[in-house]
């Protein structure tokens, strides 16, 4: 049976707001046991913070062990692409709990990377911070590219502009590892042990969420409940294989017989 890859900002809820759509669609797998998971670009919140967090919106029946984050693909990448077993970071406990998880040492004394993870109430002399330790040889990893994040009422900024910014300043280049990079990908189906062909990723950005799927060719849904609608479909050039309204529209798919 096909495993749904749910995004999580602008697909299941927008920022503390649940999506019912969403919580509506949940519920339907859980009832017919298709399988799901959360594959998500926020680095913030550790896999157990992410079901308190859904879970206080009204989400039942989440395990920590289905949720993958950039947090845990930047830093399992770091492992297999280069060598130093220290670092820095900016972000919450998602970051932190990544780079613990993989035995690296945390230290803002010449460490070998500077991962920058979102975190909305850093500052400008964490940055600077940051900055500083980049300038004197550390390694920049940005945990994703996403340029602007949905919440209720509108939008604010992505991780993908903060990185933006020290690359500016540091005159480094991150690697691309999450959405709409592939890496995140391939590591996501490493540790679930599923290959392209077994997954469907449903998503509200065409530029992270579809645009992985088409860079990836596994089968994409477009859900409108977040940051693009049909409108900016033409205007990106990004095609999903299915677009719907919101996830309710899911309800009568026959995910097994979901073709290209």
């Amino acid at each position: 049976m096909k495993t749904l890859l749910f995004d999580l900002d602008g697909t299941m809820y927008r920022g503390t707001q649940i999506i019912e759509s969403a919580k509506t669609f949940l519920e339907h797998c859980q009832k017919k046991n298709i399988p799901y998971l959360f594959l998500t670009n926020n680095s913030m919140r550790t896999r157990e913070e992410n079901v308190i967090h859904m879970e206080k919106m009204g989400y039942t029946g989440i395990s920590p062990d289905q949720f993958y984050n950039s947090a845990m693909a930047s830093v399992q990448y770091v492992r297999s692409h280069y060598s130093g077993n220290t670092a820095y970071y900016i972000g919450k406990e998602g970051m932190k709990q990544a780079l613990l998880d993989e035995g690296f040492t945390i230290t803002d004394q010449n460490p070998d990377f500077v991962f920058v993870g979102l975190n909305k109430d850093a500052d400008y002399a964490q940055y600077s911070k940051a900055l500083q330790l980049l300038l004197n040889g550390a390694k920049l990893i940005g945990t994703n590219q996403d340029r602007i994040l949905a919440k209720p009422g509108g939008f604010e900024m992505g991780n993908g502009s903060i990185v933006a910014m020290f690359e500016y300043a540091s005159s480094q280049k991150s690697p691309n590892i999450a959405k709409p990079h592939t890496p995140i990908l391939e590591l996501c189906l490493s540790h679930f042990h599923l290959k392209k062909e077994d997954v469907i990723l449903i998503g509200d950005n065409l530029e992270t969420d579809i645009l992985l799927g088409k860079n990836a060719h596994v089968q994409t849904i477009f859900v409108q409940t977040g940051v693009h609608t049909q409108k900016d479909v033409e205007r990106l050039n990004i095609h999903p294989d299915i677009i719907v309204r919101d996830l309710l529209d899911c309800l009568d798919f026959s995910f097994d017989s979901f073709m290209l």
